[in-house]
């Protein structure tokens, strides 16, 4: 396929979308997310990976409301102190409403009786990264959010996951209110280190 953007210039441009215009994203498109997704690698490849795609506006408003609850509940007083200002009211208004107002909330789960529960984590967000990247590759918006996980037994039940599935991230799916700008990012040189930690890239 040709004319599209590079992998490069996705990954550089990767950014986590928190307001949606509301236009459908139809399923084909979906359907091109998903497979990305499943091309991820995980422990021993057992795929442990279950997708749950909710369009319907009431399950994605019970969502919206167990989002809320975890962002009054603590998560934003802890993340005040923790991010700026602008980047804080962003992620507000996501947590409080923007997230939800995505056509499309993909509920992501990890199946137990796949995988062994220490790696399930290791090995269904490769998945989610791809889903991620695949949507930005098609225009979408997007963004990893783990806050309704917080309401474990009540996001199953939304959905009607099984208890051997585990929630593990909700993905909102949509086409982008407004452009962002690139993602700020520390030199990857920060980070890296020559044969053992301490000594520099």
């Amino acid at each position: 396929m040709t004319g599209g953007p590079s992998f490069f210039d996705v990954v550089a441009a990767q950014r986590a979308h928190r307001a949606f215009r509301g236009d459908p994203v139809p399923d084909e498109l979906v359907e091109r997310v998903l497979e990305a997704a499943t091309r991820a690698p995980s422990a021993e490849n057992t795929q442990p990976w279950v997708f749950v795609v909710v369009r319907d506006e009431a399950r994605r408003t019970r969502i919206g409301e167990l989002t809320r609850q975890a962002w009054d509940g603590g998560a934003r007083e802890y993340a005040r102190g923790r991010l700026a200002p602008g980047f804080f009211d962003d992620v507000e208004r996501g947590a409080t409403g923007g997230v939800a107002d995505a056509p499309v909330l993909v509920v992501v789960g990890g199946d137990t009786a796949r995988c062994p529960t220490v790696t399930l984590a290791a090995s269904v967000l490769p998945a989610v990264q791809n889903l991620l990247l695949a949507a930005g590759a098609l225009g979408l918006g997007s963004a990893l959010t783990t806050l309704p996980i917080v309401a474990g037994d009540e996001l199953r039940a939304a959905v009607g996951f099984p208890a051997h599935v585990r929630p593990v991230a909700v993905v909102p799916l949509g086409w982008p209110a407004r452009p962002l700008g690139p993602p700020r990012r520390r030199p990857f040189a920060e980070s890296t280190h020559r044969d053992r930690y301490g000594t520099p890239w």
